[in-house]
Parts: structure tokens; C-alpha cells; sequence
């Protein structure tokens, strides 16, 4: 099946990790023991794994030296068999993928968190170099200040990766072959159309780019030898995107909301010779957008279609693979089943199944045989008894928009008069989703009712739910929020004084303007990688983000006028810092550059300077969310205790001395920041 290889992505995941044992005594004894925060955040012990093209070996993330790490081993060997393939201390690896003949194993790393990705390869076939425990990791693009883009990785010429690179110009990226055997990279195409996406067809030619236009509107071109004409445009306020060409080469599948009559999105069927269209498939309940589109690169026919509602749901256009799906999935009830991986052939798929009280388990199916084996646990030292179900609940905003939401409550207690936490998700174009969900877990065992809204601006329900958000930051869009803590009072789940608000990047901000235009309804918030003066969290986005900028000023407010310079600092919590007066503690990675470091200093100068207390942690080595587990594991162990101080919740006292020490070393002194400039606060 074609599969996304690599992607960074825009949003905020909340990684945080490991932790040891020993937990304060329970306060009611009906409920479970608390949960040690290492197999909650910890390394999974085994994850991500992968079939190589011809089903011989199965590679795999696990631990080596403390850091996870690639392994392979023969697919019919046991686990301890495996070989490790890296030995990177410096950084987790965190995703990979086979070249298209299976000789090696690709992964891209950054330094410190600074996303400026290169692409490393190893041959698992090699024997490690004398006096080292593994084959030698070559740096493929060896480039520094720079983000290499995978692009493509063509089946008819497996030695080669189509990337992008933005070496020449920061803010677009150029088209480059690299050659994965000598690292030699050949231009293709160099960007000087403000193409942001290039798509090949079946036989790996390149057919389509996107052209993000300065007013915002994207428009789709054919690609003819030097000629670039366009086909399909959609404006500032829509989105489309190509899953890939027909069998045939002749049309596009494309996900599109387009035009004003159309307002979840939907997979068309599109002529880019004529530009004529046709409707392929919307939701045939018509709740959510079409989530994606999934294609066989064996017979390049479709498979299914999905979509995120409440729980994920499937059409399937493929009968065979439908048939040997539902026959794998009735093998494990109550679970979502979701593949991860096959052979190039289509006979041996890897599944992963979880649900929202069950970590990942993989498991390998065999088409032909009809056999659905067990292969591992991502965390099977967590227990389904101990974990708390999540269930969807909606409620009413401010102005009568419903809004849809996650809500676990804690086991053991009844659901009444319980200390909350709030979770709002990054982005905020992005949306939190049903499954395991470790954050929810941990806040659960703890005690707190957890509730994660898809406030307006929340993809995936459609075009006018997301427009709903323009211009709302810190209005609209956080009473989605308040209004949450309103349903779940009257509901007599909250106590109104136990209430919390805790998230990363928009949740980072939403924490900030909680506690800032709602000072009174928030007795903690955990703030992470939050902006909090919303004009220099725009002038330092990354140049890469050009294509996006005018619609992120769409979004929120244009800093180019006046009008929008005054709604920005409006919306923004720093201005309005001297109304905090909920506990708080600003959590922030170095080398963020999404967030810069001075967003976190901002707000933490300006509560220091009215003596105010505030919290302050901040990795050196860490960029937007921590991937370093030390970091993420002090950092949740502070987190945990100050929500417990404040919220009266459990927590797990104690910590192992690397931890302890660690914590000790990226807390940082309020009276010890410095601005950079005085005009940054402005």
C-alpha cells in the first residue's frame, strides 16, 4: 500500500517519557495503584515496526545505550535475536523506512531539536566497523542549517530518493535525485515558483506541483518538460491536496473542500488535461472530511477510504483486501485495527491495534495463509484493568456551536466533584482523536477527570467549523474551552475550584490565555512551548513556513496593519500578563524554532518582574517538545507534582537520581532571564 514515509509536521506532538517507581499512598483505596510513570512515557519497549519490500526481515524501534534505536532481525527469529543497526545517543530515532530494494534502512535526524532534518542511511547488511556495535550510519545530505524534504522514493529505481532541499533558498525547496548509494545529489527542478509539493505518477515521473500564491490560494499545475500549467485553484480559505494518480495516469485523486457549496472535504476525481471533475467519495454520513485515501501500489487501484469521526470508520473499494481485513479485525474485538506495513507483493501486512484502554499491539497477517500472528506489545507491562475508557462527549460553546470532545474520567471514584484538567490539542489546525492516549492515562490514574476538546479551528469537521476559528484566538476559541469546564460543572463531574489547563504549542498558548482572560475559572496551568506575544511568534516563524504565512494571517491577524497588530496583541497573553493570578509553570526546549525561546522568557519576565511566582524549565538540547526521554520524564515529574499541589491530585514522589538530576539542571531561576531585546516585548 502507498504509505507517508517520513513527515515532519506542523503540530506539537506531547512525547514525554520515562520515569522510575515508588508513588505517594493512595488517598481512596477503589482506586488503582498509581501508575509509575516510566510505562506510561517511557521507551516502548519494542515500536515501529517495518516488513522490508520482500518480507524477509522485520525492523523495529527499541532502547540501545538508553536511546531508541533501529534493529532488524530475520522476520521468523525471535525478538532476541535482533540486531541493533544504530547507535545514536545524541537523539531518538524516531522514524524510518526500507529503500524500495530493502539494502537499507533511511532515517532523518535534526540537532537538538532544531528541525533542520539531514537523511542517514544504513546497510544491515554490513558488519559493524572494529571496536563499534554497529554498521557504520552514512549522512546522506550532510548539510547544516538546512531541512531535507523526502519527496518520493520510486519503485522502477530503488537507489534513489527525490528530496527537497532549501540550501539555495530557505523558504522553498528544491527538487534533488540523491543517489543513496553515493549520497550524490542531481538538481531536477529548481524552485522559483513557490512550488511547495511535487507528485509523481505510477511509473515515477513528475506530473503536478503545488503553487502556493502570495494572497494564500494554492494552485495545482501540470508539469510538461520546462512548462507549468495550472488545472485546479482553491483559495485561502479552502484546502486540496492530490492522493495520487488513477491506474491509468490520466486523473488525480484530490481531497478538496472547494467551492462554497461544499463543506466537508471529499476525494474528486480530476482531469488535470481538462480540468473536469467528478464526485469520488464523501462521507456517506456527512459528519466528518474525508480523512484519507489509501492506494494499492500493487495493482494501483484504491483500497479504502477513511474517516476520523468519534472512532475511525472505512469505506473500502478493494473487496479482497476488505474480506482479509475483516477477517484479521474479527480476531481482535473492540480494538482499532490500522496497517503499518507490507511487502512490496501485498501478502504480508503488519497491523497495529489499540483501543483507548489498550497500547499497540502489532500483529502479522498473512494474505495467503489466512494467519494473524502476534508479534509484540508496545507497553505490556500496562494493564487494561488499570486504564481508564474514553468516551465522547459534546456541549454547547458560548455562542451555541457544539463542540465535540475527549473525556476520560478516573477509575475507582465516582464522577463527582473531581479535580480537572483541560488538554487542548496543538496546531490549532489539527484535532485530538479516540485511542490510547498516555497523557489522558497518566492525568486519569492521578485522579483528574481529563478533557480534551476539538474547539473551532479544529480540522476535520468540516470547512465552516474551521473558519469558525478566524480571528478567535482568545476569544471564541477559548471559551470552547470554558464552556468545557462549564458542562463538565454542571454535570457535578468538576469541583469549579480544582480545575487545571495544561497543553503544548496552541495548547501552550490556550493554557496562557486561560489563565490570562479567564484568571478566575484556572487554579494551575502547565504551559509548553507556548506562544505568549503572538506578533513575535509570527515575525520568527521559520522561512520554510512561507507558504503558509498568509493563511496563518488569515487565521489569526495580518502584523503588516495596524488593525491586525493591535488584534494581535490583544489576543495575546503577555499583554494582559498582569491579570494572572493562577499558579503556573512555563515549560520551553532551547532550539524551538517554532516557538522561540523568547516567547517563554517574555511571560516569565513579565510575572518575575511583578513578583509573581512562576515555574520555569527549559532543555538546552530540545526544540519544539522534548524527545530526549531525561528531559521528558523530569519534566512530567514536575509537572505532576505541581498539579498536585495546586490541584490536590496523586502523584508519583519519586524519581531516579539521572532524573532528579536533570531536573535540577534545566530548571531555571525566574531572576536569571534576560531579554534579548527590549522590542521584543512590545
Amino acid at each position: 500500500m502507498k504509505q507517508l514515509l517520513l513527515s515532519a509536521g506542523l503540530l506539537l506532538a506531547l512525547a514525554l517519557a520515562p520515569a522510575p517507581v515508588m508513588a505517594q499512598a493512595a488517598k481512596a483505596s477503589a482506586q488503582p495503584a498509581l501508575i509509575d510513570r516510566d510505562l506510561l512515557f517511557g521507551d516502548p519497549e519494542i515500536s515501529g515496526a517495518q516488513l522490508s519490500p520482500d518480507g524477509k526481515f522485520l525492523s523495529f524501534i527499541k532502547p540501545y545505550n538508553g536511546t531508541r534505536n533501529l534493529w532488524v532481525k530475520a522476520l521468523n527469529e525471535p525478538f532476541d535475536k535482533a540486531r541493533v543497526m544504530t547507535n545514536d545517543q545524541a537523539r531518538p530515532v524516531r522514524g524510518y523506512f526500507w529503500s524500495r530494494d530493502g539494502k537499507y534502512l533511511l532515517y532523518s535526524q535534526d540537532k537538538g531539536g532544531d528541525e533542520n532534518f539531514n537523511i542517514y542511511a544504513v546497510n544491515p547488511a554490513e558488519a559493524p566497523v572494529a571496536g563499534q556495535p554497529v554498521p557504520a550510519a552514512r549522512d546522506l545530505t550532510g548539510l547544516k542549517g538546512v531541512r531535507v524534504q523526502i519527496i518520493s522514493a520510486p519503485l522502477s529505481d530503488p537507489n534513489t530518493l527525490y528530496i527537497g532541499l532549501n540550501d539555495r533558498d530557505k523558504a522553498w525547496h528544491d527538487l534533488y535525485k540523491l543517489n543513496l548509494t553515493t549520497g550524490e545529489k542531481t538538481l531536477v527542478r529548481q524552485n522559483t515558483d513557490r512550488l511547495g509539493a511535487w507528485v509523481f505518477d505510477w511509473n515515477d515521473q513528475l506530473r503536478l506541483a503545488s503553487r502556493s500564491n502570495p494572497d494564500g490560494s494554492t494552485e495545482w499545475l501540470r508539469v510538461e518538460g520546462e512548462k507549468m500549467t495550472p488545472f485546479y485553484k482553491t483559495s485561502i480559505d479552502e484546502q486540496s491536496s492530490v492522493a495520487g494518480f488513477t491506474k491509468d495516469n490520466r486523473r488525480v485523486y484530490v481531497v478538496t473542500n472547494q467551492g462554497q457549496g461544499r463543506n466537508l472535504a471529499e476525494i474528486v476525481l480530476l482531469d488535470p488535461a481538462t480540468g473536469k471533475e467528478e464526485v469520488y467519495q464523501a462521507d456517506p454520513q456527512k459528519r466528518v472530511d474525508v480523512g484519507g485515501l489509501v492506494l494499492s501500489e500493487k495493482t494501483h487501484e484504491p483500497v479504502f477510504v477513511s474517516f476520523e469521526d468519534d472512532r475511525m470508520r472505512r469505506v473500502w473499494k478493494d473487496k479482497a483486501f476488505e474480506a482479509d481485513f475483516q477477517k484479521a479485525s474479527a480476531q481482535l474485538p473492540g480494538l482499532d485495527v490500522r496497517p503499518a506495513s507490507n511487502t512490496t507483493d501485498e501478502r504480508l501486512w503488519l497491523l497495529s491495534a489499540s483501543s483507548a484502554t489498550q497500547p499497540a499491539v502489532t500483529y502479522l497477517y498473512d494474505r495467503q495463509t489466512k494467519q494473524l500472528t502476534k508479534q509484540y506489545e508496545t507497553r505490556p507491562q500496562l494493564k487494561a484493568a488499570d486504564l481508564a475508557d474514553m468516551k465522547v462527549v459534546r456541549y454547547k460553546s458560548s455562542d451555541g456551536l457544539e463542540i465535540p470532545a475527549y473525556l476520560t474520567l478516573p477509575k475507582g471514584v465516582a464522577a463527582k466533584n473531581l479535580p480537572v484538567i483541560i488538554l487542548p490539542h496543538g496546531g490549532p489546525w489539527a484535532r485530538d482523536v479516540y485511542g490510547f492516549n498516555a497523557m489522558h492515562q497518566f492525568l486519569a490514574n492521578r485522579g483528574y477527570a481529563v478533557l480534551s476538546p476539538n474547539f473551532r479551528a479544529s480540522t476535520g469537521f468540516g470547512k465552516k467549523f474551521l473558519e469558525a476559528g478566524n480571528g478567535e484566538w482568545g476569544r471564541k476559541m477559548q471559551d470552547d474551552l470554558t464552556w468545557g469546564v462549564k458542562y463538565l460543572t454542571s454535570q457535578g463531574i468538576a469541583d469549579p475550584k480544582r480545575v487545571g489547563i495544561m497543553g503544548g504549542s496552541y495548547g501552550g498558548y490556550a493554557t496562557l490565555a486561560g489563565v490570562t482572560f479567564t484568571p478566575d475559572l484556572y487554579a494551575a496551568g502547565v504551559a509548553i512551548v507556548a506562544p505568549s506575544n503572538l506578533s513575535t511568534l509570527l515575525g520568527a516563524i521559520p522561512p520554510y513556513w512561507e507558504a503558509g504565512r498568509k493563511q496563518m494571517y488569515a487565521r489569526m491577524a495580518d502584523p503588516g496593519t495596524e488593525a491586525g497588530r493591535a488584534e494581535l496583541a490583544r489576543m495575546s497573553p503577555l499583554t494582559s500578563a498582569d491579570k494572572i493570578k493562577t499558579p503556573l509553570m512555563v515549560v520551553q526546549g532551547a532550539n524551538d524554532p517554532r516557538v522561540n525561546k523568547a516567547e517563554a522568557d517574555q511571560i516569565v519576565v513579565a510575572l518575575r518582574d511583578r513578583n509573581y511566582p512562576v515555574q520555569y524549565i527549559c532543555a538546552p538540547d530540545e526544540g519544539h517538545g522534548f524527545a530526549r526521554p531525561v528531559n521528558n520524564l523530569a519534566m512530567l515529574a514536575a509537572a505532576e507534582k505541581f498539579l498536585a499541589e495546586h490541584l490536590k491530585g496523586r502523584y508519583q514522589e519519586s524519581m531516579p537520581p539521572a532524573v532528579a538530576k536533570r531536573l535540577q539542571e534545566i530548571t531555571v531561576d525566574p531572576k536569571t532571564v534576560t531579554l534579548a531585546s527590549k522590542a521584543a516585548v512590545k
